[in-house]
């Protein structure tokens, strides 16, 4: 029995640079990952399958990324052990905060812990990369600098863990939410954009992600806007040092000294949404 935390994972900053030929963009992140996240069992005694509860679980809409990964681990190398996958799903579903890659990385490490002689043998990150454009980052599952199209990780080992609110509003996403977000992009608006370097030990944590912010906010605002409102409460909260829209949204994140105050006072303003006092950084 294996078990790994899916942590949630934030984008502090998010700067697009360029869309290839492909259609896919390449960008610049600070990533972070919480101390919260969905838990993962993975059971090699057990025929192999996959089963979700937890409080977000019937909120999964098509094939899990759970059972991606698995099938795609069994196609590369098909000596692996695998087995049975519970998945207790605690984190909001197309949030911004990377639950479905989180998940899907977990199951990554899982497998690794199980299977040590392939450990070496296994190109992990590049069966990570395939999956999709957060898992490269969400299998690090620590603080690092994420370009390329994300399959590019720089682990930041001397960056500060920060306390924050991390802050859902529990309202259905459009299934195509992040197609969404990237067409609103304008392309003349990428044309000459020189690659942003990663912050530097001379830089406060405030002022490299006031300096950079998030290319993909007004565009994850336009696709739902109420994550411009949870933005405003969390500004409108005394102590709030700065805040922001995590990648595509619509989750936001306020740093804070006290997070836990400000979680409290933001639950009794908005009992229906997801709130949560986290630590960003560091490990679990």
């Amino acid at each position: 029995m294996i078990t790994e935390v899916a942590r949630a994972k934030v984008n502090l900053t998010l700067e697009v640079t360029a869309r290839r030929p492909d259609g896919m963009h390449e960008l610049a992140s600070l990533v972070v990952f919480a101390n919260i996240g969905d838990t993962l069992v993975l059971d090699t005694t057990a025929v192999a399958g996959v089963s979700v509860d937890g409080r977000f679980a019937p909120t999964l809409a098509g094939e899990n990324l759970v059972a991606v990964a698995l099938r795609r681990l069994s196609e590369v190398e098909p000596r692996l052990t695998l087995g049975h996958v519970h998945l207790d799903k605690q984190l909001p579903v197309a949030a911004g905060i990377g639950g479905g890659s989180a998940d899907a990385a977990a199951v990554l490490r899982a497998v690794r812990r199980a299977n040590p002689r392939f450990s070496a043998t296994v190109d992990w990150m590049k069966i990570a990369e395939r999956l999709g454009a957060d898992v490269p980052v969400c299998l690090v599952s620590e603080t690092a600098w994420m370009t390329g199209i994300g399959e590019i990780v720089l682990p930041l080992r001397g960056w500060p863990a920060l306390r924050a609110v991390l802050v859902n509003p529990l309202v259905p996403a459009p299934a195509d939410k992040t197609a969404q977000v990237f067409r609103r992009l304008s392309p003349t608006a990428l044309e000459g954009r020189s690659k942003p370097l990663p912050p530097t030990s001379g830089q406060s944590a405030i002022d490299f992600m006031a300096s950079r912010g998030n290319n993909l906010e007004r565009a994850a605002l336009a696709v739902m806007p109420i994550a411009a409102a949870i933005k405003t409460a969390l500004l409108g909260i005394p102590g709030c040092r700065y805040a922001a829209v995590s990648g595509g949204g619509p989750t936001c994140f306020g740093i804070f000294d006290n997070p836990e105050i400000a979680a409290h006072i933001l639950s009794e303003q908005e009992p229906s949404w997801w709130v949560r006092a986290v630590t960003l950084g560091g490990h679990i």
